[in-house]
């Protein structure tokens, strides 16, 4: 060692010269390979965990564990990684990770691990062997985890069938093997040794094959060694039998039923009949086929996949032509002679709701009358449907609310009869649907439509808006006048529903009453044949027929209030003072000693019209020259006055002029003369007293003709209110009526007789007849309304006829 320490100093120390410090340095290394090459070997197990104790290399190397870590003590191995390493703490060599001798050194006899152990200061180099023994950790192992062996059905007993043996990766007792197979009655293991020491296995055949019984044979085959503790590896035996020809194909069962539903779709798969053959490879590729005895309807309609054995569709099923198909399969093999089996499908075709009902209608008795009796056939319907079962049974049913009914006469067959009355004006004709419905899901159905006409029956007489109607006409009216037109409805039907009109005669008074009305029998119109006379005949009330043209004949009557309106027509006409007067002078004597305001003479008039045109008004034409007469009238009375005392300046005959006009338009007037006679009070007392006695014999008799007016004005005011009312409250339930009459322009009258009395309300109803421009209104004034003021002398008032002061008019609107 010192030698060696000088040396490296000289090296170190010869730093000027290149070739002397290269020289130096190899004769170290020489130095420390001498040094050395005396090696220490160790033994260590492989598989030993880590840390195992393989021996105090320090101490063993002759090294100071103190000059360990200063001299850099370290441990290499070539390609050995860090299998063992150094505790430089202690010096011991420990086994650093996992050792596998056969990872190491294969299957070679010898194993061992070279270690270089170099420190420095000086430099030091020292071999350590370690010997890794092998222990029996690993089991025999086979080639391949299965062993194929095909053998044909057909070799002989005591063939024999080499086999790969297993291998050891021990070395020693570890790996010498021994074979064991699983017993079985078919095959034999035989196990022979070579010359080269090596072990060669076989299988012998004992007893013969059949591939159709046993196709395959499982075989586990066993090498165990002999280390300690045994361990053994096994490898699978598949013994495959190989086949001859030697089976023909079968099907499961000669004969297959099949149902499927007619119009599958083409290429639907009926069935996939199988056949299976015991023999393999070609010998038991199997083709299918149809029978060259199959009939060209089953061919046309079928088809068999040859591989699959697949027979699907390729026509259109219908149920309704072919319900079932017999078909005849041949399974043909491709050995050596090809060999073949047989089957036959029935293919049971299945009904599908497919065939819509059909209905038929047959013997329509059209129309029908709509007195019919319950149970009138109508018409006879049948039903059918091509389909079956369910699908083919067919119930029928009708629209709802209709007054006939389904009867079933027979299978499918149905009478359509009448189930309730029928009304011709109600529901002339019936739309009648039938609908057949079939029981399959889901159901089909068919309709079928037919028109049912109700024939009519006159069994509705003409019928009139309202029982009764009021026409108002003008007196003095054109001869033909048309003043109102009746009509009524039937409700039948053509000639049940033609309505004629004529009137119901009866006498008026002597005369017929066609003589005044007459009635177009097409069109109703009502005219008036001659003119009319209020003054004579203020309400005409007759009956209009209406009859239709069925057989028999129907009919209604409607009655007519036809009230003559009064016009204008007659002139004041005056009244003479006593028997023996004239009819237009009065010559009473008056005395000149009457005071102011002294009835002398009073003019009677009376005008054979009505209403306003009988109102009657009085007025005092002036003297020739204008001279003021000392005398006046009264406006409504009549009576003749004096305005003031009489004196000797007047003159003793006053000829006073008394116009007479009434209210009608345009109005009609009289004139009446009064001449009156002035004498002094002592030459006509006996005048006077005559003329007294007369006044008051005359005023006791109007007193009592103006209560009888007025209770008879009074009755006939609540006459025509009443009528009016009636009249409107007929008027509002009926449609208008238009009449020939012209019209009036309205026109409102105050009753009073100074002016002083209000506006009465109108009312105003159209009652004219049906054609032409309205005729009138009718203007009513309340009776209610406060009285007029009367005249001082209410002894004297003049006669009217039918008026008062309270009263009711009538006026005349278009």
């Amino acid at each position: 060692m010192d030698i060696n320490q000088e040396v490296f100093e000289m090296v170190i120390t010869s730093e000027g010269r290149l070739r002397s410090r290269c020289l130096m340095l190899s004769l170290l290394l020489l130095a420390a390979w001498e040094a050395g090459s005396g090696q220490v070997h160790y033994s260590v197990p492989e598989e030993a965990k880590h840390g195992t104790f393989v021996g105090r290399i320090a101490q063993d190397l002759g090294l100071e564990l103190a000059e360990l870590v200063p001299r850099l003590f370290r441990v290499a191995s070539k390609g050995r990684g860090d299998l063992l390493e150094v505790n430089l703490q202690n010096g011991i060599l420990f086994v650093n990770s996992r050792i596998d001798r056969e990872e190491l050194c294969g299957r070679s006899a010898e194993c061992s691990i070279h270690l270089e152990v170099i420190v420095d200061r000086p430099l030091q180099v020292f071999h350590v062997e370690v010997e890794v023994k092998d222990i029996n950790d690993n089991p025999p192992v086979f080639p391949v985890k299965e062993q194929r062996v095909l053998i044909y059905e057909s070799r002989l007993p005591d063939s024999l069938f080499p086999l790969e043996g297993a291998s050891d990766a021990d070395v020693g007792s570890n790996s010498i093997l021994t074979y064991r197979l699983t017993s079985n009655e078919n095959f034999a293991l035989d196990v022979k040794t070579n010359s080269d020491d090596s072990t060669q296995i076989g299988l012998v055949l004992r007893k013969s094959l059949d591939r159709e019984e046993v196709p395959e044979h499982n075989l586990l085959l066993m090498a165990t060694d002999q280390g300690k503790p045994e361990l053994t590896g096994t490898v699978q035996l598949l013994i495959t039998v190989l086949d001859v020809n030697d089976n023909a194909p079968s099907f499961g069962q000669s004969e297959y039923e099949v149902k499927i539903f007619e119009n599958s779709d083409n290429g639907t798969i009926v069935i996939r009949v199988n056949a299976s053959d015991r023999d393999e490879g070609a010998n038991g590729e199997i083709s299918y086929s149809f029978n060259n005895l199959v009939p060209a309807t089953i061919s046309n309609q079928f088809r068999i996949d040859a591989n699959t054995g697949e027979i699907v569709i390729r026509g259109n099923l219908d149920f309704e032509n072919t319900n079932l198909y017999k078909i005849r399969i041949e399974a043909t093999d491709k050995g050596h002679p090809p060999m073949a089996g047989h089957c036959t499908v029935l293919v049971k075709v299945l009904d599908k709701n497919d065939n819509v009902p059909q209905i038929a209608l047959t013997s329509l008795s059209l129309p029908v009358r709509e007195d019919a009796q319950f149970g009138t056939v109508i018409a006879l319907i049948s039903v059918s449907d091509l389909d079956s079962g369910p699908n083919g049974q067919v119930t029928c049913s009708l629209t709802p609310y209709v007054p006939f009914k389904l009867v079933s006469t027979f299978k499918n067959y149905y009478s359509l009869v009448l189930d309730s009355t029928l009304d011709r004006e109600n529901v002339a004709n019936y739309e009648v649907v039938v609908t057949a419905r079939d029981g399959g899901s889901p159901s089909l159905s068919a309709r079928a439509s037919m028109s049912v006409e109700v024939a009519d029956v006159n069994d509705n007489a003409p019928a009139f808006p309202q029982p009764e109607y009021t026409v108002f006409v003008k007196e003095n009216n054109p001869p033909g006048c048309h003043i109102f037109t009746v009509s009524a409805r039937d409700a039948d039907a053509q000639e049940n529903a033609l309505v004629s009109y004529s009137l119901v005669e009866r006498r008026v008074g002597e005369r017929a009453l066609s003589s005044y009305v007459s009635v177009h029998a097409e069109s109703g119109k009502v005219y008036a044949l001659q003119p009319l006379d209020h003054e004579e005949l203020e309400l005409l009330q007759f009956q209009v027929s209406a009859r239709d043209a069925g057989v028999p004949p129907l009919g209604s009557n409607v009655t007519l209030q036809v009230f003559v309106l009064d016009e204008n027509d007659n002139a004041p006409a005056l009244l003479p003072p006593g028997s023996g007067g004239g009819p237009s002078a009065v010559s009473p004597v008056v005395s000149r000693s009457v005071s102011a305001g002294h009835v002398v003479a009073k003019v009677r008039a009376v005008d054979a019209d009505s209403g306003y045109n009988a109102w009657l008004s009085y007025e005092l034409q002036l003297a020739a020259g204008g001279a003021r007469s000392p005398f006046r009238v009264g406006l409504y009375t009549g009576e003749i006055s004096t305005t003031r005392a009489l004196d000797e300046a007047d003159a003793p005959r006053q000829r006073l002029l008394v116009l007479v006009k009434d209210h009608g338009e345009p109005a009609l007037t009289a004139t009446a003369t009064v001449l009156l006679s002035l004498e002094d009070s002592g030459q006509a007392p006996k005048a006077s007293s005559r003329g007294l006695s007369g006044a008051a014999g005359t005023e006791t008799v109007l007193v009592d003709v103006n209560v009888y007016l007025i209770i008879a004005i009074c009755a006939v005011s609540s006459l025509l209110v009443l009528t009016l009312l009636l009249y409107t409250a007929l008027r509002c339930s009926a449609p208008p009526s238009e009449g020939a009459c012209g019209p009036v322009k309205p026109r409102l009258v105050c009753s009073s007789a100074v002016a002083s009395w209000s506006y009465s309300q109108e009312r105003r109803q159209r009652v004219c007849s049906e054609e032409g421009p309205p005729k009138t209104d009718l203007m009513a004034f309340s009776p209610s309304l406060p009285a007029c003021p009367v005249v001082a002398d209410m002894g004297e008032h003049q006669d009217l006829k039918d008026d008062s002061l309270s009263k009711v008019s009538l006026s005349f609107h278009n």
